[in-house]
């Protein structure tokens, strides 16, 4: 069941559509099925995902009450290029849960893909897409956000950073459509930002609120790990470490901190 006649906010941007669904498996997948049917930019939301899913394959869990929704884009550019949504996205979710969570909330950005919220993991990014070779024909920009609750943080790595609630945090009740309201609207204002200056402003806008900024981190790929001091994303995206060995860029990995703060 779709629901899409709620009247959209004052603040709701132009030419961008919205898709409320009762369940679905995976707003991801839900926002491949409908691919390039979609007239335009379009966020898909649902209030029921039994499928959800996270980067490398993990579930994401979805207690009643959260937020799972995703934007479906066709964009113009490489995968490299379309890789810098992340970025984008994950500005967008510093705004709005600015905006929901008050002044005395601690909220940071974990690279590559999560947002912390007084040290814990509130909210996750899953970016997929689908083309032939160098041309990207479809982006689904995936979002999870624990409003509500936290889902049982199961059999955590060491180093891993347990998950918590807007509502756990903060005492603040928010419905996932108020959310939406503020993601939306944030994030097209994060990707004029993209188009109209480039990488630069939101590299610097992310590293402001990146967590654990000059502080020492791990990166796992695999079965290697490097642990250095943390200093920030290079111009593509990829994570910078001063390590013992020295400089390293590393486009891909896991973070993990020594201790979750």
């Amino acid at each position: 069941m779709t629901d899409a006649s709620l009247p959209l906010s004052a603040s709701w941007p132009q030419g961008v559509g919205r898709l409320i669904l009762e369940q679905t498996d995976s707003t991801n997948a839900e926002a491949a099925r409908l691919g390039t049917s979609l007239a335009g930019p379009t966020w898909i939301m649902t209030r029921r995902q039994d499928a959800g899913r996270g980067r490398r394959g993990r579930s994401w869990s979805m207690p009643a009450g959260n937020f799972a929704a995703t934007l479906a884009l066709r964009p113009q550019g490489s995968p490299a290029d379309v890789s810098l949504y992340s970025f984008v996205a994950a500005l967008a979710l510093h705004e709005a849960l600015t905006a929901v969570c008050g002044p005395a909330a601690r909220l940071a950005i974990k690279w590559p893909n999560d947002v912390l919220l007084n040290g814990g993991k509130v909210a996750g990014i899953l970016l997929e897409s689908a083309g032939q070779g160098r041309d990207v024909s479809l982006l689904a920009v995936g979002i999870g956000v624990n409003l509500a609750a936290a889902p049982e943080p199961g059999a955590l790595e060491p180093g891993a950073v347990p998950p918590v609630s807007v509502l756990g945090e903060t005492g603040h009740a928010v419905a996932p459509e108020e959310f939406l309201d503020l993601l939306a609207p944030a994030f097209a204002r994060w990707q004029q930002q993209l188009a109209a200056y480039g990488f630069g402003p939101i590299r610097t806008a992310w590293t402001a609120r990146a967590a654990r900024l000059g502080q020492t981190i791990t990166a796992r790929t695999g079965a290697t790990s490097r642990t250095g001091r943390f200093e920030g994303i290079d111009d593509s995206g990829a994570l910078v470490l001063t390590t013992a060995a020295g400089r390293e860029v590393i486009p891909a990995a896991e973070v993990f901190f020594d201790e979750v703060a």
